[in-house]
This record gives C-alpha cells, sequence and structure tokens, in this order.
C-alpha cells in the first residue's frame, strides 16, 4: 500500500471521433514510475479517450491501494469537469465524469491537476498514446 500515488494520463484520437488510445504512468513521491500503460481504445473522441486514460490510471491506484493520488492531465476540459467549474453537457462524457467521480471515492484525498502538455510524464504518456496508435497502422 503506497500512501501517495502521482497519475499522469493522456488519451488521443486520430480524428474526433477516430482511432483512439490511452496512457498513464503512475509516480511515486520519490519520482520513481512503478506502472507505464497504454491501450487502444477503438473509436473515440479526445475527451472520452482523456477520461478513459483517467479512469484507467484511478483503477491502477485503487488496486494498489494508494489512500491519496494526484490526478495530472493535459486536458483542461477534463481538469475542470472534474473539480466542477465546467458543466458536463455532452451525455457520453457524463457516463465517463460519473465513473471517474465512483473511483475518486476510494481515495482519502484526490485532486485533479490541469498541466502543460511540456510536463515530462505527460510527455511520455504522449509518446505512449502515439506509440499505440502507430502500432495498430
Amino acid at each position: 500500500m503506497l500512501e501517495c500515488l502521482t497519475l499522469y494520463s493522456d488519451g488521443g484520437a486520430r480524428g474526433n471521433p477516430g482511432p483512439a488510445a490511452i496512457a498513464f504512468l503512475a509516480v511515486t513521491v520519490s519520482g520513481q514510475v512503478i506502472k507505464a500503460d497504454a491501450r487502444f481504445i477503438g473509436e473515440a473522441t479526445n475527451n472520452q479517450a482523456e477520461y478513459t486514460a483517467l479512469i484507467a490510471a484511478l483503477e491502477f491506484a485503487r488496486t494498489f491501494k494508494a489512500q491519496e493520488v494526484t490526478c495530472h492531465l493535459d486536458s483542461e476540459l477534463v481538469a475542470k469537469q472534474l473539480k466542477g467549474q465546467y458543466k458536463v453537457k455532452n451525455a457520453e462524457l457524463r457516463v465517463l465524469w460519473n465513473k471517474t467521480v465512483e473511483l475518486k471515492g476510494y481515495f482519502k484525498k484526490t485532486c485533479f491537476v490541469h498541466v502543460p502538455r511540456t510536463n515530462p510524464f505527460i510527455q511520455q504518456a504522449d509518446a505512449l498514446v502515439n506509440k499505440t496508435l502507430d502500432a495498430r497502422g
């Protein structure tokens, strides 16, 4: 069990919607990457992929029994929706938002932080997304 875990997630689609992939990194307080994962998710929008990546990261953190998670995302929309600053108007995103909020309940503390695409961990996640999409042709 880890007390605190930092998650970096990214999702992307080629076309909107189009073939999509997700990736995340789970990082300890000391900066050690303990999990890097990426997968193809089929046809999705960019925003759906961003949420799906975050959900995968939170599910990993849950199995790791982390007590606190800080989630870094380069999607301003998703970060602001989860902080209650933007409404979730899209029905498909609402389903993913609900799942994210449900997962949030498994942790003592959850923070969602919008970070720039220049963040080194986000760049790693983005590279995993693109590598996964490239492998699909």
